[in-house]
């Protein structure tokens, strides 16, 4: 096992590649849309259900943790993507600062996170799609908008067929789907702004009584404020998809602080705005279990058409969450490629300068778990993914840190080891929070991928292979 903690060299990772690469079009707006796009979505238009199901009206301070602990990851972030703008994300951070095997261990993690987040994303947006549908006269069969698991279910077709649209779009490059991504991030920005001006007049102070019923929760118990919070934990993170595009960043070192930090505090303030907003207007009980709970608010206010214009723009604008977590997924994918980890073939660049192979390879795999899997289930091992890649950013921000202070840093995070420390503790403790069989398949998936490190990967890297010099 010596060969566990090789790591790359910093300066060698920097190096220019050899064979086509991937196109710089990218500014700090294209970032940031990429960032609110990836965050904004399924975590605030559906899991809101889900969180104040666990923690009543207290889900805003599970809101407000979530945000805490995603809001120092992506300090952490911030630091490391402008000092390593490549692409890979946590696992290339990981490779240069904590070794080899924890970087697979890192980058297997991400691959659940990214594939897992897309089927989500894509459930959730067949729930809203489905009830504009049905708003429309156009009712699909129940057997083709859910998966087996409820009785007389088949596949998530609208889930599915999504999964291709936004393949799609990212097979004809980088700049055209970041353009096009903005665009309805747009869309969804003011689809949200609505919500709230409309729901505003019926707050009702009655609806936040009593405000924590299921107390704050702990390590282990399934309900409560802590529990809400390692659920929608999932409605913010999406930040760690800008720090995938640092390869194709025309200035990493400003546009990709600028994105990562930007984007997180927007949807910070407006997610406890929307989720203030939704409580005041409705109790808790009335909505949350509903697969588009904005929507069924603003309807039960009597604003039928309103809830079908929400329902529309989440239709139309959802999408740019599936296309930044697939964009990101295949550049971990291409990472992990490059460094030898995975098959190499895997590596290969179209004319229009996209990882065309495994792009298609992860809207195969995300299209089948959307079509059969539920919307929860989801969203809590996905989360469990990126916990892990979160954890060990803040492990890599402390330890590059002591390791090489004089290293230069073009965004330094503030307090480091403060940030460092709330990232690490804040992602073990939403760990412990989640389901235990959430914790027992998370640590399955990571044995089998382990097993598939000692067999092959570790024998077939770069670093193995002395392709490059150990850092």
């Amino acid at each position: 096992m010596a060969f566990w903690n090789r790591r790359r060299s910093i300066d060698a990772m920097l190096a220019p590649h050899d064979g086509p690469a991937l196109k710089k079009t990218l500014s700090w707006p294209h970032l940031m849309a990429l960032g609110v796009g990836a965050i904004v979505g399924t975590g605030i238009l559906t899991l809101i259900g889900v969180g104040a199901g666990l923690a009543g009206p207290a889900v805003l301070i599970s809101f407000a943790l979530a945000g805490l602990v995603c809001a120092c990851a992506a300090l952490a972030y911030a630091e490391l993507s402008t000092m390593m703008p490549a692409s890979g994300s946590a696992y290339t951070y990981s490779y240069a600062v904590l070794g080899e095997a924890i970087a697979w261990i890192v980058g297997w993690s991400l691959i659940l996170e990214y594939s897992l987040v897309v089927s989500a994303v894509a459930v959730g947006w067949s729930g809203y799609a489905v009830g504009f549908m049905n708003g429309l006269g156009w009712a699909l069969p129940e057997a083709l908008t859910v998966g087996p698991h409820v009785a007389g279910g088949i596949i998530n077709l609208p889930a599915v067929f999504i999964i291709a649209v936004v393949t799609g779009l990212l097979l004809l490059g980088t700049r055209e789907s970041a353009t096009l991504n903005a665009i309805l991030v747009l869309v969804k920005l003011t689809a949200l702004v609505l919500f709230v001006v409309l729901a505003l007049p019926a707050y009702d102070q009655a609806n936040f009584t009593p405000f924590m019923p299921n107390g704050f929760g702990a390590p282990f118990v399934q309900t409560g404020v802590m529990a809400a919070a390692a659920i929608i934990f999932f409605a913010f993170y999406g930040f760690d998809a800008i720090s995938t595009a640092a390869e194709e960043t025309k200035n990493p070192g400003r546009d990709l602080s600028i994105g990562i930090v930007g984007s997180m505090v927007i949807c910070t303030a407006l997610y406890l705005i929307v989720a203030a907003a939704a409580i005041g207007a409705r109790p808790v009980a009335s909505f949350a279990e509903s697969p588009e709970p904005l929507a069924l608010i603003l309807r039960d206010l009597g604003q039928g058409t309103a809830a079908q214009w929400l329902g529309a723009s989440a239709v139309i604008a959802l999408p740019t969450v599936l296309l930044a977590f697939l964009f990101g997924q295949s550049r971990i994918f291409l990472g992990m490629a490059r460094d030898g980890l995975l098959p190499r073939s895997l590596a290969k660049i179209s004319s229009r300068g996209v990882p065309a192979v495994v792009t298609i390879f992860t809207a195969i795999v995300v299209a089948v778990l959307a079509g059969i899997m539920r919307l929860d289930e989801l969203a809590s091992l996905a989360n469990a993914g990126t916990l892990a890649a979160f954890f060990a950013v803040g492990l890599s921000l402390v330890v590059l840190r002591v390791r090489d202070p004089n290293r230069p840093r073009v965004f330094r995070a503030p307090l480091w080891w403060l940030v460092g420390a709330i990232t690490m503790v804040g992602c073990v403790v939403f760990f412990l929070s989640l389901r235990t069989s959430t914790q027992l398949w998370f640590l399955a998936w990571n044995g089998v991928g382990l097993l598939v490190y000692l067999v092959w990967s570790s024998r077939n890297s770069r670093l193995a292979k002395g392709e490059e010099p150990e850092g």
